[in-house]
């Protein structure tokens, strides 16, 4: 396949992994516990009943049951509804292999959750988050499905701030509730945009290809 079909997806692949690469490393040689224990006081020192109610609200939210849920849904809609059988392979592999990566990481990393001030109990290892993962490849490949087939800026513009803040109001909830560092939510952001761009890359390329073949007929 020529360059310029990876160019788009390969390039957000080249931004997000070598983040993640630093965080796994500063996390592995127990070197970020400063920044770590610095931004957990400062999101905790704002506690209050209602910022709790809507950090567990958020936090729901961005679970296991309603992340199945939501990409049911949209899978419906793939299939049935806008025909894009494509994108539905696109859509799988991104949720799937964010899942199995977060598995694995989880498992390779073995990092205990932070002990400071948790306001919920939550089982498993810490790093990267989970919820954050999920919610990074499940709101960022719908908003990439969504904006390829919405043509006024207004609404491009309410996808992205949603798309924003309801990864960035799951990634604060889980540091808010204790359960996970700060760390842990950027590795988990960085981790699934790369692997959600990657995926992009390889769907890009072969929808170009196989315009450019019809494009020669």
């Amino acid at each position: 396949m020529q360059y310029q079909y990876w160019s788009r997806g390969f390039w957000g692949f080249i931004g997000f992994f070598p983040v993640f690469v630093v965080i796994a490393m500063f996390v592995k040689m127990d070197r970020i516990s400063g920044f770590d224990n610095f931004i957990i006081q400062a999101v905790q020192s704002a506690e209050s009943p209602a910022l709790t109610s809507l950090a567990k609200g958020l936090s729901l939210v961005g679970s296991s049951s309603l992340a199945i849920g939501i990409s049911l849904l949209t899978l419906v809609l793939l299939y049935f509804v806008l025909k894009h059988r494509i994108e539905l392979i696109l859509f799988l592999a991104v949720g799937a292999g964010s899942q199995l990566l977060n598995t694995w990481m989880k498992l390779w990393f073995h990092r205990e959750r932070p002990n400071i001030h948790r306001l919920i109990e939550q089982a498993g290892y810490s790093f990267p988050s989970g919820h954050s993962m999920a919610a990074f490849s499940l709101y960022g490949i719908i908003a990439y499905l969504l904006w390829r087939h919405m043509r006024r800026r207004s609404e491009r513009v309410l996808l992205i701030l949603f798309t924003v803040l309801m990864t960035g109001g799951i990634g604060w909830s889980r540091v808010y509730l204790g359960v996970h560092y700060p760390s842990d939510v950027i590795g988990g952001y960085a981790a699934s945009g790369a692997w959600m761009m990657l995926c992009i890359a390889c769907f890009e390329a072969y929808r170009n290809s196989r315009k450019s073949k019809k494009s020669l007929l």
